[in-house]
């Protein structure tokens, strides 16, 4: 009797293990590009307990990329962030009332609703498919990629061939853990009690840090009638006593005052700081949790996530469709381990002036605190987080200028309201679409262009974008997008009149410089994508 062949193995171009929101926020951005993706995890549904609570105005703006808009999921804005000390009053406070990039500075949220969000953009993507209750058993890498051994809900094995896998499967990440990736750093001495309630009587409006050294508290508010505290336990306090309906009321009676309100999650944790040597291993690479874990004192744990996310998606997709070189991957670990690190020692420091130790320490730290505020630029500087670690990179995928200019090289290209050539107002972020683009500020960038560049750009996913300054009626551009900046962010508030900027789909500075060097300019930003096509050849031969 003749065999039959072996049903080939199923394939995909990206797996992703981890259906939290930075593994779905992964899989969206793919989607954007017609990656096929597969994105797998244990969990049959979403974990409904809140978790994470706060989304600054970067995380916001990712979200968009994503495709969720202001009313894809609850989130209320926070206008300030105070810090309190029973021995000194209100010692400091954050200013976080505005936008930045069309966005609030901070938003608190539901998690659950976050995640049906996120699942819900997916549907809209045929390219991708979600595999709840699947769990990943092992892996091996070969030349080609990725082969993961997996286990349906049901218990029946069977394999999957990825080109690459990204591992978002959270703190405890098997994924981290099979290739063997050190999970370096400290965990808090302290245990954290974390209480979510619903219908709290007089509800605040803001965030606030209760910074007693006998028990530290933050609390704040939530979208849905909710509020969360979280309370520090004493060395000696047991979790079991803690968790009781009886003591939790007694904790959160100076807000209820003893009336009745809705437990909606109440759980015991230690806090961590952690991250991986490397968030890449091959063909696999970590994301969220899986890479990195932040204390919570600054809300930049799923935030850091979404930024891995909106660096990684668009290089996997780009390599993926032949725009660049394999090589570009690197630039993930290289960008995104220095500020991840960044961030959580920030988180350290604030966690320092939240949990002081004892009376005199509180004295003295949270005192030195209220005497800055007394200086205007140190007050200044603390209140509007000039503290916080900016997202830009020393080194990475991205041309030094010799030009000085507002935005530098490795940083990120401001959003503005524009209205486009039909008249309609949009965030410049959307009308500038997901690919690269060579935008001219106050010029049209085509102009200095020959076809071989044009078409060297169009062979890297890149367009041509025109960026008038309110109220400038330049001619029609000869090809690309033609944008009116309404507030002045893009021109001049990024750059000045006849420059030309080469940016990332993460809206990252790749090169930039005045229009006169435009040539020169595309070219030596195409050839750091240093794609094997017949276009990057081109423009390998145009850079000389």
């Amino acid at each position: 009797m003749e065999q039959s062949e072996p049903a080939p193995t199923p394939a995909t171009e990206v797996a992703i293990v981890g259906f939290g929101p930075v593994g779905a926020a992964i899989a969206n951005l793919l989607g954007r590009y017609g990656i096929e993706t597969v994105v797998i995890d244990k969990s049959p549904d979403i974990f409904m307990a809140p978790r994470a609570i706060a989304l600054d105005n970067e995380a916001l703006r990712i979200l968009q990329w994503v495709g969720l808009d202001e009313t894809a999921f609850a989130r209320i804005a926070i206008p300030v962030v105070r810090m309190r000390s029973p021995l000194l009053g209100e010692f400091g406070r954050v200013n976080t009332l505005g936008c930045i990039d069309g966005h609030p500075k901070l938003v608190t949220f539901h998690q659950p609703d976050l995640e049906a969000a996120l699942r819900r953009a997916l549907e809209c993507h045929g390219h991708v498919r979600s595999m709840p209750g699947t769990e990943l058993l092992g892996f091996t890498q070969d030349a080609d990629g990725v082969v993961l051994q997996l286990r349906r809900g049901d218990g029946a094995p069977f394999t999957l061939r990825s080109r690459y896998l990204v591992g978002a499967d959270g703190a405890a990440s098997l994924v981290r853990r099979l290739i063997g990736e050190r999970f370096d750093g400290a965990t808090y001495a302290e245990d954290w009690l974390i209480v979510d309630a619903k219908h709290v009587p007089a509800p605040i409006d803001h965030v606030e840090f209760l910074c007693d050294h006998r028990r530290p508290t933050p609390h704040m508010v939530a979208p849905g009638g909710r509020e969360r505290w979280e309370f520090m336990l004493a060395r000696g306090e047991s979790r079991q006593d803690f968790e009781t309906d009886a003591r939790i009321a007694e904790l959160i009676r100076p807000w209820t005052g003893g009336r009745p309100v809705e437990i909606e999650r109440r759980a015991v944790y230690r806090f961590h700081a952690r991250a991986a040597k490397a968030f890449r291993r091959g063909h696999v690479f970590l994301a969220g949790d899986a890479a990195h874990v932040t204390p919570p004192f600054v809300g930049q744990g799923l935030v850091a996530g979404l930024r891995d996310a909106a660096n990684l998606a668009w290089k996997l997709a780009f390599v993926l469709r032949g725009h660049a070189g394999e090589a570009i991957l690197d630039s993930y670990d290289q960008e995104r381990r220095p500020h991840a690190a960044a961030m959580i020692a920030f988180a350290r420091f604030m966690g320092r002036l939240v949990m002081p130790t004892s009376a005199a320490r509180a004295l003295i730290v949270h005192g030195i605190m209220r005497l800055t505020r007394l200086i205007p630029p140190l007050r200044r500087h603390f209140e509007d987080l000039g503290v916080k670690p900016r997202n830009r990179f020393a080194a990475g995928l991205f041309r030094r200028s010799h030009h000085r200019c507002r935005l530098a090289c490795g940083e990120i290209l401001p959003q503005g309201l524009v209205r486009d050539e039909t008249g309609s107002l949009r965030l410049s972020d959307d009308a500038l679409g997901a690919g690269l683009v060579l935008i001219g500020f106050g010029t049209d960038a085509v102009f200095g262009l020959e076809r071989e560049q044009q078409a060297a750009l169009a062979a890297a996913g890149g367009s041509v974008a025109q960026v008038c300054f309110r109220g400038q009626h330049l001619h029609r551009a000869a090809s690309g997008t033609v944008l009116e900046d309404l507030t002045g962010t893009l021109i001049p508030g990024a750059a000045p009149e006849g420059w030309v900027a080469l940016v990332r789909p993460d809206r990252t500075i790749l090169h930039q410089g005045p229009a006169a060097e435009i040539g020169r300019i595309l070219a030596e930003g195409l050839a750091l994508l240093s794609a094997p096509g017949p276009g990057m050849a081109e423009a390998r031969k145009i850079a000389g």
